[in-house]
C-alpha cells in the first residue's frame, strides 16, 4: 500500500506542480534565505544540541534536507554562483570577496537570477546583503534585476550602527555607513538589531505582495558574519541570556545571533501564512559558505589568512571558511514545499549552488530550454520534486590559480590540490559538546511548526497516510539521519592535514565524511581522472579580477557613506 501512496504522489506532483506553462497567480513564490558564515553543526537539525533552531528544523524536516549542497568557499564567489548560475572562475571572481574600496563587481554582460524571473512576471525584492559591486550605479541590485533592495552594498556591517571600517594598506582605514532604501541612505535604522530589521521588512513586503503576482524574496542576512573590530559578535542581551549553559561568552553570543536568525525565519513563515501565501511558496535556505571557526585556544583571529572567526563550528567536518574541505564548502540548507511536506526525507542528491538558478527557474513554469547552453547549474527540480537521482556527477569547487589550490568533486570522490594559508586551516575547529536535551516537542510547536500543521491540514492533496512531521518519533527519525558521525580526532593531531605538502588529496566522502583517510595513492585511476578534469576547467578560467583598492572611495567623500564612486 505503501508503494501505491508513494506512486500516486509522485504522479500527482508531476501532473500539478511540473507544468511547463502557469498563470501568474499560481506560479509558486520564492522565498530565497541566505545566512552568512553559518556552520553545519550550529543549527539542531544536524544534531547540535547547543543552539536549538526550532523554527529551521521545523521547515527542514518538512521538507529536504539537502545534506550534499554544496557552496564557494568565501561570500562574494557564493554569491556569484548563485546569482549567475556560472562557476565564478568563468568570470574571473573566484578570488577573495570584493572590498568596499575595489572598482570591481559582477559583470555586467550576465543575466542574474532575478532577471529571469521578472520576465516571468514575478515582483524581486532583495533584503540585505550585495556584496556583488557597487563602485558604479550599473552594478547594484535594482540594475540588476531587483525591484527594490532594502540593505547594504559592502561585506559585513556592524549589527546596530551599520558601519563597515576596511583598513587598506596604503590609504588606512575608510569607515562608512551602509545601509539603504534602493538609493536612500536609511539612517533611521541605527540602533535598531540588523537581523530584525531585514525580517521585518521581509514582513512588509510579503504583508503588501498582490495577490495576482509572484513573488521571488532574496533575503540575504548579514547574521551570522563578524562585524567590525571591538563588536565582532552583537545579539540582544536578553536572547544570549538564554544560553547559560554554553560556557565560552563569545560562542554564547554567536548562538543568540543564531537564535535571532531562527526567530526571523519563523516569522517570515507566519508572515506567509496570513496572507495566505504559504500553501504556495517555496523556501530555500542555505549558508554562503562554512563558518570561519575557532580553535581550541579560542583564537578569533588568522591573519595569515585573512579570516576572523565568528566563533561558529562545522564541526565535525574539516576546515573553515576559505578552504575546500567540506567545513568550508559544505552548506546547512534545505528546501521546504507545501508539496515536499507530503513526503519530507534527507537527501543526499549531490547539488551545487549554481544549480538554483535553473532549478528556481524551472520551478516558477519556466522552460530552462530557454537558459544560456554555457551554465553551470543544472537543474534539479525534477529530481527533487520526484527523488530522482542528482542530474549531476562533478562539482567544481573551485580553482584559485594565485592561491595555488583547486578542488574538485565527482559522485562520492573528492580531489584537492594545494591548500589554504600554507594549510593553517586544514584542522578540526570548533568542537563542541551536547549542552541540552533536544527539544522536538518545541520544534512541533515553533511559530513555524504550527504554520506547517495548520497548512497540512488544507493542502488539496492530503492523503491519509502522509503529512507533516507530526510525531516526535518521525521527527527524531529524520534528524538522526541527517547527523553526520565520523571520529575526527582518530586521524591524529587536529591540526594536521593528511596531504603530503604539495600532493594532491583523495577523498571516499561515502565512507571518509570527514576527509582523515588520503585514499590518492591506493586509487590512482579515480586520481588521474579528477585531475584530467581539473586541467579542464583550468583551460577555461578567466584571471582573478580583483583590481587595485581606489581612494577615491573613501565614505568620507560622501558624508561618511559607502557610495557609488564612479559613473
Amino acid at each position: 500500500m505503501e508503494v501505491t501512496r508513494s506512486s500516486l504522489w509522485a504522479l500527482l506532483a508531476f501532473a500539478v506542480f511540473l507544468r511547463p506553462a502557469r498563470s501568474q497567480s499560481s506560479k509558486p513564490n520564492i522565498v530565497f534565505i541566505l545566512a552568512d558564515d553559518l556552520g553545519w553543526n550550529d543549527l539542531s537539525f544536524h544534531g547540535s544540541d547547543e543552539i536549538p533552531t526550532p523554527n529551521i528544523d521545523a521547515l527542514a524536516f518538512n521538507g529536504i534536507v539537502l545534506n550534499n549542497l554544496y557552496t564557494q568557499p568565501v561570500c562574494t564567489p557564493s554569491r556569484v554562483a548563485l546569482m549567475t548560475g556560472k562557476y565564478p572562475i568563468k568570470l574571473g571572481m573566484q578570488g577573495p570577496p570584493t572590498y568596499g574600496a575595489e572598482p570591481n563587481g559582477l559583470p555586467l554582460s550576465e543575466k542574474l537570477l532575478p532577471e529571469y524571473l521578472r520576465e516571468l512576471g514575478y515582483t524581486t525584492r532583495a533584503i540585505g546583503k550585495w556584496h556583488l559591486g557597487f563602485y558604479k550605479q550599473a552594478y547594484t541590485p535594482t540594475r540588476r534585476g531587483f525591484d527594490s533592495h532594502f540593505g547594504y552594498y559592502t561585506g559585513y556591517v556592524s549589527y546596530y550602527d551599520y558601519i563597515l571600517q576596511d583598513v587598506y594598506q596604503n590609504f588606512g582605514e575608510f569607515q562608512g555607513f551602509d545601509m539603504r532604501r534602493n538609493d536612500t541612505i536609511a539612517w533611521d535604522v541605527v540602533g535598531k538589531y540588523a537581523t530584525d530589521v531585514f525580517t521585518d521588512e521581509a514582513v512588509r513586503l510579503i504583508k503588501e505582495q498582490p495577490a495576482n503576482r509572484p513573488l521571488f524574496m532574496y533575503l540575504a542576512h548579514v547574521a551570522v558574519h563578524t562585524g567590525n573590530r571591538g563588536k565582532y559578535l552583537e545579539a540582544p542581551q536578553s536572547e544570549v541570556n538564554k544560553f547559560n549553559h554554553i560556557l565560552d561568552p563569545n560562542r554564547r553570543i554567536y548562538a543568540a545571533m543564531v537564535s535571532k536568525l531562527d526567530e526571523s525565519v519563523g516569522r517570515v513563515v507566519e508572515a506567509l501564512t496570513e496572507k495566505n501565501m504559504l500553501q504556495n511558496t517555496i523556501i530555500v535556505f542555505m549558508s554562503d559558505n562554512g563558518s570561519p571557526s575557532f580553535d581550541s585556544s579560542g583564537r578569533n583571529f588568522r591573519p595569515e589568512a585573512g579570516v576572523t572567526a565568528n566563533w561558529g563550528s562545522n564541526f565535525p567536518y574539516r576546515g573553515i571558511k576559505n578552504t575546500l574541505w567540506e567545513g568550508g564548502v559544505k552548506s546547512a540548507s534545505f528546501i521546504w514545499a507545501p508539496y515536499f511536506q507530503e513526503n519530507p526525507r534527507v537527501s543526499k542528491q549531490l547539488m551545487h549552488i549554481t544549480d538554483w538558478l535553473p532549478t528556481l527557474y524551472s520551478a516558477a513554469g519556466g522552460n530552462p530550454g530557454f537558459l544560456p547552453k554555457n551554465l553551470d547549474g543544472i537543474d534539479q527540480w525534477t529530481s527533487l520534486t520526484l527523488n530522482l537521482p542528482s542530474q549531476r556527477n562533478f562539482v567544481l569547487l573551485n580553482i584559485d590559480e594565485k592561491q595555488r589550490y583547486a578542488g574538485i568533486l565527482k559522485d562520492n570522490w573528492k580531489l584537492i590540490v594545494g591548500s589554504t594559508a600554507n594549510g593553517t586551516l586544514d584542522g578540526f575547529f570548533g568542537a563542541t559538546r551536547p549542552r541540552t536535551p533536544y527539544n522536538a516537542t518545541a520544534v512541533l510547536f515553533s511559530p513555524a511548526g504550527r504554520a506547517l500543521a495548520k497548512l497540512s491540514d488544507s493542502l488539496p492533496f492530503a492523503t491519509a497516510g502522509f503529512g507533516p512531521m507530526s510525531g516526535v518519533r518521525e521527527l527524531l527519525a529524520m534528524r538522526y539521519e541527517s547527523t553526520v558521525r565520523c571520529n575526527p580526532s582518530a586521524a591524529g593531531p587536529r591540526t594536521q592535514s593528511p596531504c603530503p605538502a604539495g600532493e594532491a588529496c583523495l577523498f571516499d566522502l561515502v565512507a571518509d565524511p570527514c576527509e582523515t583517510n588520503n585514499v590518492a595513492k591506493k586509487y590512482v585511476a579515480v586520481s588521474g581522472q579528477l585531475y584530467e578534469a581539473l586541467k579542464y576547467y583550468r583551460r577555461l578560467l578567466v584571471p582573478q579580477t580583483n583590481r587595485p583598492f581606489d581612494p577615491a572611495a573613501n565614505p568620507a567623500r560622501f558624508n561618511n557613506t559607502w557610495s557609488s564612486w564612479m559613473y
